[in-house]
């Protein structure tokens, strides 16, 4: 977790008021995370931290992609990713992070690490489905596009005329209109 040191805000020695911090996030901060789902990732993290008497606002802002293989047909291609998330960190007794929104630590403390805050940040902004925007546009030419096109129902085939049916099912038929 050495790693993570740059993302710990000693808020001790700050002046009450609005405190900025930008963070460059790229591949080796998902490395430490053991979390192998972009293949590449460039996202700009500006934290601003407001500090009051009794606790801490802190507003995060992503902005950036990450690189992740489409769900339909495994192209990479780059995510846009946009998000925002608001933490309020209050001081108790004890530590305490059961709310997603409001994080509690103990009253000596003097600084907070905000890593796993802005990896959660991160991983939540990327849809659960993700689909190549080549694909949505018809730009993105593939072979496996090509043979999901090959092997989807077509429409022709559904539509059977009279000649189509087996004769055995109009003698059947009837049976219904004999009665």
């Amino acid at each position: 977790m050495k790693a993570l040191k740059e993302f710990t805000i000693p808020f001790v020695g700050l002046k009450e008021g609005g405190h900025n911090f930008e963070f460059d996030i790229n591949n080796t901060f998902f490395n430490t995370f053991e979390y192998e789902e972009f293949n590449k990732a460039d996202v700009k993290i500006n934290l601003k931290l407001i500090k009051k008497a009794t606790l801490l606002e802190l507003y995060f802002s992503a902005s950036g992609y990450v690189n992740v293989n489409c769900d339909l047909t495994n192209e990479p291609y780059n995510q846009q990713i946009e998000d925002e998330f608001k933490l309020v960190v209050k001081f108790g007794s004890e530590y305490n992070d059961d709310n997603e929104d409001i994080l509690i630590i103990p009253h000596g403390e003097y600084e907070i690490n905000v890593a796993q805050y802005i990896y959660e940040l991160i991983v939540l902004a990327v849809p659960v489905k993700r689909v190549h925007p080549g694909i949505e546009d018809g730009t993105l030419q593939s072979d496996i596009l090509s043979k999901l096109e090959e092997l989807s129902p077509n429409e022709d085939k559904k539509t059977k005329s009279s000649e189509d049916i087996d004769p055995r099912w109009n003698n059947l038929k009837k049976l219904l209109t004999d009665k």
